[in-house]
């Protein structure tokens, strides 16, 4: 075993600390990855405060990494020390039905392992994230980060792990390209990747905000138009327009005004999980112009590395603000106040002054 040090959630209401503890040992399939930045997601939030029931404690959270390989198992063919990696929301699935077979491993049917806050496959230990100084994990859910992305880009790379994916995996999945009239509902750390990757798909984008200030800001990020969405007016002129809308919003909201605009046979998808649920959708909406409601999760491996190649060839990292470990219950705080444009990213060595 090696030791890490981490920051971890000793209980729902208490705030995150250093927290000492061990790695497992290298096993012959397993890449050792020294932990160089490390993303802050709104899942760490939830998790680390319970809010979808559930959580482990001690909890250390971070799905959103990138790091150097320390070290490598026996078995391994595709990573070599010192090479820049990456690690998203999985660190393993049973790799044998259906969804795995179809490289779709964040739908397996028996329940992927989680990057934390889950239980180790063989071991059953409690799996712990990347707000830690390194972090052990199979090599089959070890993502290679691009050649084109430098030093420089590394803490940027690191939310493409899981806003980056998490909006990349729908716009594909619904085949949206040039000619597409692509709606982002709410501009966040998913928000930001949406309209960055619809953008370089060649879909014209529309940005739905209750903030009348972002429109700038989405017109850099590439947005071709921004529409306040408590203007009634405004929304009025979107109805029956878009192919598809991307909802990243991750509270509670009434959807009824966002299916308005879709064209027939328009999906609306939604990436954000509520703390409660959403109220319940006008039914006829759906009907009479045979639209959808459908959801998302991250993607598989596969996807994930294609996902990475794409926004290595498009020049797209996320919007952050790069962080000490130590101003993470700061950035909680301002994260639930969307007081961050658009997504915290740990600066890992920061963990060696603990």
């Amino acid at each position: 075993m090696s030791q890490a040090t981490g920051y971890a959630a000793q209980k729902a209401t208490t705030p995150l600390a250093p927290f000492h503890f061990d790695r497992r040992e290298v096993r012959p399939h397993d890449v050792q990855i020294e932990i160089l930045y490390c993303g802050v997601c709104h899942s760490d939030l939830h998790t680390a405060r319970s809010e979808w029931k559930g959580t482990i404690y001690p909890c250390v959270p971070g799905h959103e990494i990138v790091g150097r390989v320390l070290n490598i198992g026996k078995e391994v063919k595709d990573f070599r020390v010192g090479e820049i990696v990456a690690v998203g929301c999985l660190v393993d699935s049973c790799q044998s039905c259906s969804s795995c077979q179809e490289d779709l491993e964040q739908y397996c049917e028996q329940g992927a392992t989680l990057t934390y806050n889950s239980r180790d496959r063989q071991d059953e230990s409690v799996t712990y994230g990347g707000y830690s100084t390194q972090i052990v994990v199979d090599q089959k859910f070890v993502l290679h980060v691009p050649k084109e992305f430098k030093e420089k880009d590394y803490a940027a790379v690191a939310p493409l792990l899981c806003a980056g994916i998490t909006t990349y995996s729908p716009l594909k999945h619904w085949k949206i390209g040039k000619g597409s009239k692509v709606g982002v509902v709410g501009l966040g750390g998913l928000g930001h990747m949406a309209i960055k990757i619809a953008h370089a798909m060649g879909a014209h984008v529309v940005l739905f905000t209750t903030s009348p200030g972002k429109a700038e800001d989405a017109k850099r990020l590439g947005a071709d138009e921004t529409v306040v969405s408590k203007d009634a007016t405004a929304m009025e002129k979107h109805a029956h327009s878009l192919d598809f809308i991307i909802n990243t919003v991750a509270a509670s909201h009434n959807l009824d005004p966002f299916m308005a605009l879709l064209k027939r046979d328009g999906t609306m998808c939604l990436v954000g999980v509520p703390e409660f649920p959403h109220p319940t959708p006008d039914i006829s909406q759906l009907i009479f112009q045979r639209r959808t409601i459908g959801g998302s999760l991250i993607g598989g491996l596969k996807e994930t590395q294609e996902m990475l190649d794409f926004c290595a060839q498009h020049g797209i990292t996320a919007d952050i603000e790069l962080i000490p470990i130590q101003k993470i219950n700061e950035a909680y705080e301002r994260m639930l106040k969307s007081d961050v444009k658009y997504r915290f990213v740990i600066d890992n060595s920061s963990l060696k002054k603990e």
